[in-house]
C-alpha cells in the first residue's frame, strides 16, 4: 500500500502521540475525571491564543464558530463589514447575511493584504458598522493580514473585531488582546494538529457585553450557555469527548516547544518554500505571504489541478488546489501543525517529478538545494 502524506492546509497531518490518545476508552463526560481534563484544555488554549479570555470549545468545525460569532454579537439589520479578500473573507459576508445583517463587503485582490486606509474610510463614512469581520491567514490565497493594524483602528473607532484564525493559529504571529481583537475562531484539523471535530472560539470581555445585546436566534452554538458551563470547567451539551483527550495532548505538545518557537520555525518553512518556488522558475501568488500555507502560480504550460491530481494519484502526495477565481491557476502547500522541514523537502522532491512529468523544464533537485540553503544554511 502507497504511503500518503499530507500537505493540505487542512486537514494537517495528525501525530502518532495524539491517534494514541485518540485511540483510548471513552469516559463519561459528566465525571470529575473529565472536567479535570476540560480545565486542562481550556487554561492551556488560552496560552496558545495568547489570551486571558476564555476559549470555548465546541464540537464543529470552523465554520460553526464563524456562525456563532454572528449571531452571538449582533442582531437583525446591524450593520458589519466583512473583508473580503478570498473563499474565507467571502464566507463571513455569507453567514451575516444568511442573518439579515446588513453587510458592507470590503473587496480585496485575491493575494493581497486589505488596505488600512481603506477600512479606515469606510468605517468613519458608516457610524452604525458594529463590528468587522475578517481572517488573520485567508486559507485559499495563503496571504496574511496585518490584524494589529486593523485591531488599531476597530479599537478607536469602538467596534468589534472578528477574527478567523482557522488556519492561522499556531503559525502566524498573533496578539489578540494586544492588538484589541474581540473574538477569536479557530479549528483542531489545521494547527492543532488534530482531526476535524472541534472548533474554538475565545471571548473578550467587550464581545461578552455585546451577547447580551443579540436578537439573532441561536440554541446549539447559545454563547452564554458556553461561558456558564465554561465557568463550572463543563459544557452545556455532549462534548466530543475523545476529540478533547486528544487536544489535551496537543496543547501539550505545543507548549513544551514553545508558541513563539513554532511561529519562527513555521516562518523559516515558509521563506523556504517561496525561495524553493523561485528556484524552479515560478512565483508566489500573495503578495503578504502567511507562515501557514504557500501558493504557487502553475507553469502557464500546465493547470494547477493536473499538479495536484499527479501528486495524489501517482505520489501518494496531497497537497491543495486554487479555489474560485485562482482554481487550475495555483496550488497550495502547507506547513502548519505537525508538518516539519522533513516533510518540505519530501514535499518539493515529488513536486518536482510531477512537473517533469508535465512537461515543465528546470534543472533538477534545484528546489531542494534551496529549502536546505534556507533552513540549513
Amino acid at each position: 500500500m502507497k504511503r500518503k502524506v499530507l500537505m493540505t492546509p487542512g486537514p494537517s497531518p495528525v501525530p502518532s502521540f495524539i491517534r494514541e490518545a485518540l485511540s483510548q476508552e471513552i469516559m463519561h463526560h459528566r465525571t470529575d475525571a473529565f472536567r479535570k481534563i476540560l480545565k486542562e484544555v481550556n487554561d492551556g488554549l488560552k496560552e496558545i491564543f495568547c489570551t486571558s479570555n476564555p476559549v470555548i470549545t465546541a464540537a464543529s468545525s470552523g465554520t460553526g464558530v464563524m456562525e456563532a460569532a454572528v449571531c452571538n454579537l449582533f442582531s437583525k439589520e446591524d450593520t458589519v463589514v466583512a473583508i473580503c479578500g478570498g473563499k474565507f473573507g467571502e464566507r463571513w459576508a455569507e453567514i451575516a447575511k444568511s442573518y439579515s445583517l446588513n453587510v458592507i463587503q470590503m473587496n480585496v485582490p485575491w493575494g493581497q493584504s486589505p488596505s488600512i486606509e481603506e477600512l479606515n474610510n469606510i468605517l468613519d463614512s458608516n457610524k452604525e458598522i458594529k463590528g468587522v469581520l475578517t481572517t488573520l491567514c485567508e486559507t485559499s490565497t495563503a496571504t496574511v493580514y496585518d490584524i494589529e493594524a486593523i485591531g488599531k483602528i476597530t479599537k478607536e473607532k469602538d467596534v468589534l473585531l472578528i477574527v478567523d484564525a482557522i488556519s492561522g493559529l499556531g503559525q502566524e504571529v498573533f496578539y489578540p488582546d494586544k492588538w484589541g481583537v474581540d473574538v477569536v475562531v479557530s479549528g483542531s484539523q489545521k494547527g492543532m494538529m488534530l482531526p476535524p471535530g472541534l472548533a474554538f472560539i475565545s471571548i473578550s470581555v467587550k464581545a461578552k457585553q455585546a451577547l447580551n445585546n443579540s436578537d439573532l436566534p441561536k440554541y446549539y452554538f447559545d454563547l452564554k450557555k458556553a461561558l456558564k458551563s465554561y465557568e463550572k470547567d463543563d459544557t452545556p451539551f455532549t462534548p466530543a469527548v475523545s476529540l478533547i483527550v486528544g487536544l489535551r495532548c496537543a496543547i501539550s505538545a505545543i507548549k513544551e516547544e514553545g508558541i513563539e518557537a513554532r511561529w519562527k520555525k513555521f516562518a523559516k518553512m515558509a521563506q523556504a518554500a517561496g525561495a524553493a518556488a523561485q528556484a524552479l522558475g515560478l512565483e508566489c501568488f500573495s503578495k503578504r505571504p502567511s507562515n501557514s500555507v504557500t501558493a504557487i502560480c502553475a507553469p502557464t504550460s500546465v493547470k494547477s489541478s493536473d499538479i495536484v491530481k499527479k501528486l495524489r494519484n501517482e505520489y501518494g502526495l496531497s497537497i491543495a488546489g486554487g479555489q474560485g477565481d485562482v482554481k487550475d491557476k495555483i496550488f497550495r502547500i502547507a506547513h502548519m501543525g505537525w508538518i516539519n522541514e522533513q516533510d518540505l523537502i519530501m514535499c518539493f522532491s515529488l513536486l518536482e517529478k510531477a512537473l517533469i512529468d508535465l512537461g515543465y523544464k528546470f534543472k533538477l533537485g534545484v528546489s531542494l538545494a534551496r529549502i536546505e540553503e534556507v533552513i540549513y544554511g
